[in-house]
This record gives structure tokens, sequence and C-alpha cells, in this order.
């Protein structure tokens, strides 16, 4: 389960996840990917580059 917001910063970050999830899962390169949808936080991106779905 995505967190809902960054730990770090508070931004809203499990809005961008399927996205990034099913992009990433076509082939696209992540740091383009996270470009393309505006997350240029650092701890953001990690909150969506870490993420290990548990279920």
């Amino acid at each position: 389960m995505i967190p809902i917001r960054c730990i770090s910063c508070g931004k809203v970050v499990s809005a961008f996840f399927d996205e990034y999830k099913k992009r990433v899962e076509d082939g696209e390169n992540p740091k383009e990917v996270l470009d393309d949808l505006g997350i240029s936080k650092y701890c953001c991106r990690r909150m969506l580059i870490a993420h290990v779905e548990v279920w």
C-alpha cells in the first residue's frame, strides 16, 4: 500500500503511483517518467522508486 503523502515534505504521491508503475512496467525509464509527472524532489522520487507491494 503506497503512502498517501511523502514522509519528508508532505506532498501527495499516491496520485502518481498507478501511472508510474504502469509506465515503468511498459519499459519506460523511471527517471523520465518521474520528470514527466512533475515529481522533482528527491524525497518524493524515493517514495515511488523504493515502494514494494506487500499484498
